[in-house]
């Protein structure tokens, strides 16, 4: 135990002393296209680490011409979104004219709002600031990899009432509201109504994978899931300087998200954050194998009666913390929320961390909030600095 504190103390200040982009150097394996298939085989087995995402598609070197292989990676309740996998590819050559009513080929939103499936890659570094709030039809992968791809300084991401979603390495941050917004993604038009200042806000969506972002300091929420979304999977990311981090259900009176299922891996909550990491309405929520590195209120929360199965995190409390209790429940009543079904199995609880538990200890309460294998938190000390955006160059494992 004490090895194991030393070294996320020690990574805690790596990743506070390295840039949002620079602190993942690309990993050297198979530099020379000749080698032979006994050695690349070798190079991609030493840089695996456990994570079973990263370790489908990270270590191959042809990343960039493989990039579709991501589809087949995902984990958890979101395992199924393909994105635009059977669809082309699509290249974003232009960052900056942004046009909701009419949108200019070769942006952002003219790609995201193309009926057919597409994987939206681009072409250079880019700071999109849009002018509205981009709506993404159905069958949409926005892949990053390769460039420092930023949604910033403007209304960010919303997912209404489509599927089959995958959002990778991309950096949000700095979202603000936007009115409400008519669109024309071909000839139809849509009426949305306005957006709240969300990173990403999925609204009556399904199959949903967020992966390998940043997200940071946006108006309201950094992930927001309400309306009965459902299979989502938010991993891999890193979530930094932000109040209300992630809302799970739209109220405690909206019985939909009954059906809510979301997991939550392998992700790392990092410095400045306050409170809902999730917090969690109605619904199921498998909560693995993250890295909590500090809280000001609490980490895990909810209210209506959610599932939270919490396993293999690790939950570090600051020194200053107005609480070191990992949750919070909102009901006034010890004989309703001590009914709830919150269990912490294999976590790590460091610097005075501690988890209330409720409701029955058997594992098939928890059936409906089970999504993967959770990994021992030993694991965490070669998955957490991963968290985020990767550094990918072409022709290197990323």
């Amino acid at each position: 135990m004490t090895r194991f504190y030393f070294y996320l103390v020690s990574l805690v200040i790596f990743l506070h002393a390295a840039p949002t982009f620079s602190r993942h150097p690309p990993q050297q394996i198979s530099e020379a296209a000749g080698r032979d298939s006994t050695r690349r085989q070798l190079d991609m087995k030493e840089c695996r680490t456990g994570n079973p995402i990263d370790d489908c598609w990270r270590c191959d070197p042809e990343w960039d011409t493989n990039r579709k292989r991501l589809a087949d990676c995902a984990v958890g309740f979101g395992k199924n979104a393909i994105g635009g996998r059977d669809g082309e590819v699509y290249v974003v050559t232009d960052s900056d004219n942004d046009d909701p009513l009419q949108p200019t080929p070769g942006t952002l939103r003219h790609a995201a709002t193309q009926e057919e499936p597409l994987w939206i890659i681009f072409d250079h570094d880019m700071v999109i600031s849009l002018r509205e709030q981009l709506l993404i039809n159905s069958d949409k992968t926005i892949d990053g990899r390769g460039y420092d791809i930023q949604i910033a300084h403007g209304p960010c991401i919303t997912l209404r009432n489509v599927s089959n979603i995958i959002i990778h390495n991309i950096y949000i941050h700095d979202c603000i509201p936007s009115g409400s917004t008519v669109w024309d993604p071909l000839p139809q038009f849509a009426i949305s109504g306005g957006s709240d200042g969300d990173g990403i806000s999925i609204f009556a969506s399904r199959d949903v994978w967020i992966d390998h972002c940043t997200l940071a300091n946006c108006y309201d929420g950094l992930i927001d899931a309400t309306y009965g979304s459902t299979s989502i999977t938010i991993s891999n990311n890193y979530m930094l300087h932000h109040n209300e981090v992630m809302l799970m259900g739209h109220s405690d009176e909206f019985l939909d998200d009954k059906n809510m299922q979301v997991t939550i891996a392998f992700n790392y909550f990092g410095e400045g954050l306050v409170q809902r990491m999730p917090r969690c309405r109605h619904g199921y929520f498998h909560i693995v194998n993250n890295v909590y590195n500090g809280w000001k209120m609490y980490a895990i929360g909810g209210s209506a009666n959610p599932t939270i199965n919490s396993q293999g995190n690790a939950f570090i409390a600051s020194d200053n913390n107005a609480s070191k209790e990992v949750t919070k429940r909102e009901s006034s009543l010890d004989t309703e929320w001590k009914n709830w079904n919150w269990r912490s199995e294999g976590d790590t609880m460091l610097n005075g961390a501690f988890f209330t538990p409720s409701g029955e200890e058997a594992p098939e309460s928890y059936i409906k909030a089970s999504s993967m294998v959770a990994k021992p938190t030993s694991l965490l000390t070669k998955t957490a600095k991963y968290a985020g955006t990767l550094s990918c160059q072409i022709g290197h494992g990323c």
